[in-house]
């Protein structure tokens, strides 16, 4: 039996391919033509099952995974889930060292996928041994027999978006793609995406998506790291406090940032208009559109993909919650411009 008759030995063949979906709605007022990179249709529900199959297969391929090994990851939740995911079918434990930022049905997902999960608080630095990527790393030199993925720092990281998401999105576009917009974490998904379509047509446009509080922008305008840049915000997987070197910022033209709220009330809309339940960073992709036609950047006959990272079911308590709206401010009703989609009590 095999994928022609659509019967699959395993979740893992299900592991890319995701659908490029027109969007009609929000993208109505824009100059261009607007399409989704739906990556909730992995079935991990989210970009990051490309890089954990990837890694771990590549490592398999070296002799440097074994069966019995254990998986230890540093993530804010996607790349967890994918990893306790694979984990699972391939037979390794699975160590994860997650942000407390994580939404805590993330960190509940991660739990019942069979993962021991170390929760570590999100604002301290990087080199703070409290830190997840401290944490992972301990970890690591104390478990005899694992893994360490860090996809932070980990090329292979850029490689399974190469292989992948780039083809795959030339393809669907028929080669038409103008403008690709993306949110910048590790940078994986965007470098490793750009480097092939680049290599197809250097004329297309990269975009990213950072964060406020973040130091991605500025690094990529003066290749300095600013200190002074970081401070506290609510997106998960989006931005950094260091700079990974899974980001090649050569390949991205321009970062655009956005706020916490305007992402939060943007990704509430993208579901409203477009019948998309996506995250949080798939509001901020779609907020830094907003803000790039706000600058004209766009023009009638250009094809704009957007990617959507993961999906909505990740943020009930967070994004998806009225409470925890009305707790950060994102609820008030001078700023919510429906009224009639968001009832405020």
């Amino acid at each position: 039996m095999g994928q022609k008759n659509q019967v699959y030995n395993s979740v893992l063949e299900l592991v890319g391919n995701t659908p490029l979906i027109k969007l009609n709605r929000i993208t109505a007022p824009f100059k261009g033509n607007y399409f989704a990179k739906v990556e909730a249709f992995n079935p991990g529900h989210s970009s990051k099952d490309r890089i954990a199959l990837y890694i771990i297969e590549q490592a398999e391929k070296k002799g440097i995974l074994k069966p019995g090994d254990t998986i230890i990851e540093t993530t804010s939740g996607n790349t967890g889930f994918s990893l306790a995911m694979v984990s699972i079918i391939k037979g390794y434990k699975c160590i994860l060292a997650v942000s407390s930022k994580s939404s805590p049905d993330k960190i509940d997902m991660l739990k019942t996928m069979g993962a021991k999960v170390y929760v570590c608080p999100a604002h301290v630095a990087a080199d703070d041994p409290r830190s997840y990527y401290e944490v992972a790393k301990r970890l690591h030199k104390e478990t005899a027999g694992s893994v360490y993925i860090n996809q932070y720092f980990n090329e292979l990281n850029i490689d399974a978006h190469y292989h992948s998401t780039g083809p795959e999105i030339w393809s669907q576009t028929e080669g038409k793609i103008t403008h690709l917009v993306a949110c910048s974490g590790t940078g994986g998904t965007i470098s490793g995406t750009a480097k092939y379509l680049k290599e197809q047509n250097p004329n297309i446009k990269i975009l990213g998506v950072d964060a406020y509080g973040s130091v991605l922008k500025k690094y990529h305008e003066t290749r300095e790291f600013d200190e002074k840049e970081i401070y506290p915000y609510r997106i998960e997987g989006l931005g950094k406090n260091l700079i990974p070197t899974a980001t090649e910022f050569d390949v991205i033209d321009e970062f655009v940032k956005v706020t916490d709220e305007e992402s939060a009330l943007t990704a509430r809309e993208i579901a409203k208009t477009e019948g998309l339940f996506v995250g949080y960073t798939s509001g901020a992709a779609m907020q830094a559109i907003k803000q790039l036609n706000d600058e004209s950047t766009f023009d009638t006959n250009d094809v704009v993909v957007v990617i959507f990272p993961d999906h909505g079911s990740r943020y009930m308590s967070k994004i998806y919650s009225d409470t925890w709206m009305k707790e950060q401010g994102f609820l008030d009703t001078a700023k919510v411009k429906s009224k009639e989609d968001i009832d405020i009590i």
